[in-house]
């Protein structure tokens, strides 16, 4: 039994693990691939994928290169074809939702899971990225927030209102922002996430989802387009863009400022920036 009561599973390659080399042909592979599809498709089709860079890796090395045919085994077309193709996500959060997300989100027992989930939506940053941030990341002065990018390798945001305040109510255990009590990163924030998607009658909401609901939502408002790939961290797609368009951090502040200020008035969030003791969020009902 796993962690949580719940009973472990082989992963999709165990199957394979036992096989010397020499067995691991195109026939035996096209095998399991028609298996594991039948449950777990989008599992094995990541598991292909590691499975061919590892063989690959193996035709290339003196002391496999010769159990090995020349043609690697795993670059079968009736492997990719029994594995499928991956279909098109589509779960984002439409307008209208917003009010039932933020209100079943911020009510997650879990502050850090809740802060991190709205920082997800309100950044458009990848899930992984947004649970890498680190204190050190994130400068108050200039109001800035440093993303580690897998495409560029890293990408400097804005640090907006609204975020820099829920940032600013977490705990300090670690040099994580998102930490756990008892682990470096907080366990399960997809997990409650969830949850919190069914209560507001959301289901199928997936983490990846809000980047995707980032994005749908700037269409209200009519931002750059150049401008919402910058902060998401796409690659540019036209010549100007890649070429001869430079916005420094003040001019992505204005654009993203008034997608989250957007963003909230629509979810019936009011945040008091000019407060005393600082930005004070409440619900309105």
């Amino acid at each position: 039994m796993g962690k949580r009561g719940r009973p472990l599973q082989a992963g999709s390659l165990a199957s394979l693990l036992a096989l010397p080399l020499r067995d691991l042909d195109a026939a035996t592979i096209e095998a399991w691939a028609a298996k594991e599809a039948k449950t777990r498709p989008t599992v094995a089709r990541l598991a292909w994928r590691l499975l061919k860079a590892f063989l690959g890796w193996c035709v290339e090395q003196p002391a496999y290169a010769a159990i090995l045919p020349a043609v690697n085994p795993a670059k079968s077309k009736k492997a990719r074809e029994k594995l499928g193709r991956p279909g098109v996500k589509s779960d984002a959060l439409q307008r209208e939702q917003l009010p039932a997300w933020f209100a079943a989100v911020r009510a997650i027992h879990n502050p850090v899971v809740a802060a991190y989930c709205q920082t997800v939506l309100l950044t458009g940053a990848r899930p992984g990225e947004v649970l890498a941030v680190r204190w050190g990341d994130l400068n108050t002065k200039w109001k800035g927030m440093i993303i580690r990018d897998k495409v560029e390798g890293e990408r400097v945001i804005p640090l907006t209102p609204y975020v820099a305040h829920l940032l600013a109510t977490l705990p300090r255990r670690n040099a994580n922002v998102f930490s756990g009590v008892r682990v470096p990163i907080v366990a399960a924030p997809n997990e409650l996430h969830a949850t919190a998607c069914k209560v507001a009658g959301l289901d199928g909401l997936t983490l990846h989802g809000l980047r995707r609901s980032f994005k749908s939502l700037t269409e209200w408002l009519e931002i750059p387009a150049g401008v919402v790939a910058q902060l998401m961290g796409h690659k540019p797609s036209a010549t100007a863009e890649r070429h001869y368009t430079v916005r420094p951090l003040d001019l992505l502040r204005v654009h993203h400022e008034r997608i989250e200020a957007w963003i909230l008035e629509q979810a019936e969030v009011t945040s008091d920036a000019a407060a005393p003791t600082g930005l004070r969020v409440v619900s309105i009902t």
